[in-house]
């Protein structure tokens, strides 16, 4: 993988991905066709130099190239290097930490365009800090992400993510370049940040790469190529199957204050997209499967422990995971549900429930064990994911792992409500008709064609709520003539407040009193025309 005997050894600290010289080359050329002309070159993280050494053969014009890294012996291997082809003094070398150094200030100096280039570590903020590495910039909620957010991961984020926006910024009121190898889903993550930020960047391309053949690593990676000083009028990214590629598949970008998968589909299809609805919900979190799923022994519950337990009905309810949901199976596990909704605290079951009360006692110590923040000041044996929707006799269903959109119509097993784990999304109904009437709308072509544009296949979670949430079931309805009852009931249902500890609830307390509403409402917006 690298070029001077560390093959095969990665530095994980540094997610030190050395890139191979013959890609290096390629990535130039390609620059030097897009009409690249860089008078200055900068790799601040550099490593064993590839493409410090492939830039000054494509472009042989460039008065300085400023190369940089904090492995010490990475750089004597590329001081060594240059001087077997003349580089002669257009080529400085340095010692530097990418978090510490001045580089804005060594971009202000250098003489336009300036072309950043280079390879940035391919490691998570989190995966260094179990590491306790030093290797980190100062610690931030890099988005100002909401609590509830924060603790539940959206967080985490590639150090990479952090150091191509440091690119974007030091280039700022700068002509240039910047063109990095990445992650796919870095590069997109800083192609919305700047978009957001209306930082002044023009056009961007996205060149997909085979990371498994160049670095031996099973990631969706790619070269990213973003101008600077020429804003953009448009938000959008051409994206490119190949390096090879002479026409993009498709165009990404932000509208809306949303990345979008498919600006094209989008576009024509955004008048049915909502905003401050909801309706969808995330299965179930408890994060130990072992004392809370069960499966069925001869009729009794056997845990992940391989005991036998005795629980009351009232706390037992059946379980689909996405892998279920992606083979239409029937539930075969159960799940031990301590509280009917986030604010309730599990140790009222030591009068409702004394048998799982005494049961989730005998294992606290594996319960504490839960490593996720989100429990921490939290009642003993908490779980979230949970509230008056999860336990809607129907409802319709999708994973939120796998790569398509395949909508499950889930029915009540055994006289209960199903509940799902947190990788699946679920809308809950009332009855079979609103069930079959939600499953005609998400299952047509405009519901699918919007829902494809909002999603990016390569993700770790392609579908989440945030996705589902965005198609208006009214808007839709409207479109599809779909005028019965159980439609509008369905529009109702994605009218939600959020309440201060920023749950989302339906506006309902019971099923009977939610009817009562939605029919009254229904009858009150029925006249001598059909909305």
């Amino acid at each position: 993988m690298t070029d001077h005997g560390f093959a095969g050894r990665v530095r994980v600290e540094f997610g030190d991905f050395q890139t191979p010289p013959d890609l290096a080359s390629s990535l130039c050329l390609l620059l030097r066709d897009l009409g690249c002309r860089p008078a200055s070159i900068i790799e601040p993280t550099c490593g064993t130099g590839a493409f410090v050494r492939a830039s000054l053969e494509a472009f042989a014009e460039v008065a300085h190239v400023e190369a940089a890294d904090i492995n010490t012996a990475h750089l004597e291997w590329l001081t060594s290097s240059l001087a077997s082809i003349s580089a002669g003094e257009r080529v400085s070398v340095q010692v530097a930490d990418f978090f510490q150094h001045n580089w804005r200030q060594i971009v202000a100096k250098l003489p336009e365009p300036v072309l950043i280039i280079g390879n940035p570590p391919w490691v998570t903020n989190s995966g260094l800090g179990v590491l306790g590495s030093g290797n980190l910039p100062e610690k931030s909620n890099l988005d100002g992400l909401r609590g509830i957010e924060a603790l539940t991961g959206k967080s985490n984020f590639d150090i990479s993510e952090w150091m191509l926006r440091q690119n974007i910024e030091w280039l700022r009121g700068t002509t240039g370049m910047l063109a990095v190898l990445c992650k796919t889903a870095v590069a997109r993550k800083v192609l919305q940040w700047a978009w957001r930020q209306r930082a002044p960047i023009g056009s961007a391309s996205l060149y997909r790469i085979d990371a498994k053949k160049h670095f031996a690593v099973s990631v969706d990676a790619c070269f990213l190529v973003v101008q600077t000083g020429v804003p953009n009028l448009e938000a959008t990214c051409l994206d490119y199957p190949s390096l090879q590629a002479s026409a993009p598949s498709t165009r990404f970008g932000f509208r809306d204050d949303q990345l979008l998968a498919d600006v094209d589909a989008y576009n024509r299809l955004r008048h049915l997209r909502a905003r401050g609805l909801a309706g969808w919900r995330s299965g179930v979190k408890h994060d130990c499967s072992k004392v809370f799923e069960f499966g069925r022994d001869s009729g009794s519950l056997r845990n992940g422990l391989g005991e036998m337990v005795e629980l009351e009905e009232a706390v037992v309810f059946p379980l689909l995971k996405s892998s279920d949901l992606a083979n239409r199976r029937s539930p075969t596990r159960w799940l031990l549900v301590p509280q009917r909704q986030v604010t309730d605290d599990p140790s009222r079951l030591s009068t409702s429930a004394p048998n799982a009360w005494r049961y989730l006692n005998s294992h606290a110590a594996l319960l504490e064990q839960r490593s996720s923040s989100i429990y921490r000041g939290r009642p003993p044996f908490s779980i979230f994911g949970i509230g008056p929707y999860s336990f809607a006799p129907w409802k319709v269903a999708i994973s939120g792992l796998y790569k398509r959109l395949s909508f499950t119509r889930v029915a009540p097993h055994e006289g209960k409500p199903v509940l799902f784990d947190d990788t699946c999304y679920f809308f809950p109904c009332e009855t079979e008709e609103e069930v079959d009437t939600l499953m005609r709308l998400l299952e047509s072509r405009p519901a699918l064609e919007l829902l494809s544009s909002l999603i990016f296949w390569d993700a770790k979670r392609p579908i989440t709520a945030a996705v589902l949430n965005s198609l208006d079931l009214s808007k839709l309805s409207q479109m599809l003539g779909e005028t019965s009852l159980s439609a509008r009931i369905l529009m109702h249902r994605q009218l939600v407040e959020r309440t201060a500890d920023q749950q989302q609830f339906l506006l309902r307390e019971s099923a009977a009193g939610y009817h009562g509403k939605a029919a009254a409402t229904v009858g009150a917006a029925r006249g001598p025309t059909t909305r």
